[in-house]
């Protein structure tokens, strides 16, 4: 038997269904407008459309797509630089597979590649380690991206190439913390939002007592989910039920991976290598305060910030206007007039549809009939081919 089978138990997700369905009819219907819940995670949004739930949901709740995918709101002036460092000829530029993808105003690291350049896929950071060893007469960079998630692993491999004496490794960090970013987010109030589905893998690195002042000071009812079906709609079921009986305070729905204090283990290496509460801009968000991260000063000689210097400069007009519309939630992606017209999978205009976690991709991916543009349904039902 899989070990997912109790999470995808038919019989546990019409429960749920029919529980939140009683809960937030009623309660939409008082508001005059439907429940506006945030998934902070693009995994969230991915497994939503995956397993069909937002065909299943009533009509009564509505999703926002939240900023919690990394390379979604990787700012262009990062791809940029990884781009110029990746076209030096005695670097090697290694990275995550996603990031490879994206556009930058000077293309991005997959047409840098088809140009001649040498970079490299990993699937971890600490394979850099290796990379740069076997390639003593190069450069290795690592592009370091990420939430508090894949932070740790990027920690933990800065130090070990520190204490390894590996001169030729450096990391090109441009990670960004959740917290300040939901903050952020609140603090503008660009979107109207009742609560906040919170994400599983960042949590399991922070916490769930870190969320603390989302519904103390901003007043929002924020619950952590995990991944598979009956996860999230228990998570979003105990978010209905803090809004219909009037309640606003954190609730964890995944204790089984995610504790109180998070990972001390992982919080601990994050603080050794980086300085945190580093001001940054990120795509979509604008300068968020506190987001960023820093190498630590004795670390620095490993920061390719400090040793590679990128005279690339980024053209202010190159970051589309509607991918940060959906990156923060204010449209949906196939109310974007470029969604599967100029921009798809093999042709992507934004991080959006390029990311595994992208909205857009899970729009593209899972519902390609329901959202396909005005035109093209138009000819659909004039049968017009």
């Amino acid at each position: 038997m899989s070990l997912t089978h109790d999470f995808r138990d038919a019989g546990r997700v019409k429960t749920l269904l029919a529980a939140i369905t009683a809960a937030a009819d009623p309660l939409a219907a008082r508001l005059g407008r439907p429940l506006q819940i945030m998934e902070v995670c693009g995994g969230h949004t991915h497994a939503i459309f995956r397993f069909g739930l937002h065909q299943l949901l009533p009509a009564s709740i509505e999703f926002i797509h939240g900023p919690g995918c990394p390379v979604c709101v990787l700012p262009v002036e990062a791809v940029d630089q990884a781009v110029s460092l990746a076209r030096q000829q005695d670097v090697i530029l290694a990275s995550f597979g996603d990031p490879l993808r994206v556009p930058g105003s000077q293309g991005s690291l997959l047409q840098a590649k088809a140009e001649g350049a040498e970079v490299k896929v990993l699937y971890s950071p600490f394979d850099a380690l290796a990379l740069a060893q076997a390639n003593p007469d190069k450069q290795v960079v690592f592009f370091a991206i990420g939430f508090d998630t894949t932070m740790p692993s990027t920690a933990y491999s800065l130090l070990a190439a520190d204490r390894a004496g590996i001169g030729n490794l450096s990391f090109l960090c441009h990670h960004i913390r959740l917290m300040p970013t939901l903050v952020g987010l609140l603090e503008a109030g660009d979107v109207q939002l009742d609560g906040f589905v919170g994400p599983g893998h960042v949590s399991m690195v922070i916490g769930s007592r870190v969320y603390e002042p989302i519904a103390s000071h901003y007043h929002k009812p924020l619950v952590i989910a995990g991944f598979e079906p009956v996860d999230f709609l228990q998570a979003l079921y105990q978010l209905i039920l803090q809004l219909a009986e009037g309640r606003c305070t954190i609730e964890n729905a995944y204790a089984r991976v995610v504790a109180p204090d998070g990972n001390p283990a992982a919080l601990k290496v994050m603080d050794d290598a980086f300085e945190q509460g580093v001001n940054s801009h990120w795509r979509g968000l604008g300068l968020v305060a506190g987001s960023g991260v820093r190498v630590r000063e004795r670390y620095r000689h490993l920061d390719a910030a400090e040793r590679l210097t990128s005279t690339t400069q980024t053209k202010a007009d190159s970051d589309p206007a509607y991918c940060n519309a959906v990156l923060v939630g204010r449209i949906k992606p196939h109310q974007c007039p470029l969604f599967r017209r100029q921009c798809t999978p093999a042709h992507p205009v934004g991080a959006l549809m390029v990311s595994s976690e992208g909205a857009c991709a899970a729009y593209y991916q899972y519902r390609p009939e329901q959202y396909q543009p005005e035109q093209e349904q138009d000819k659909e039902a004039s049968g017009d081919q």
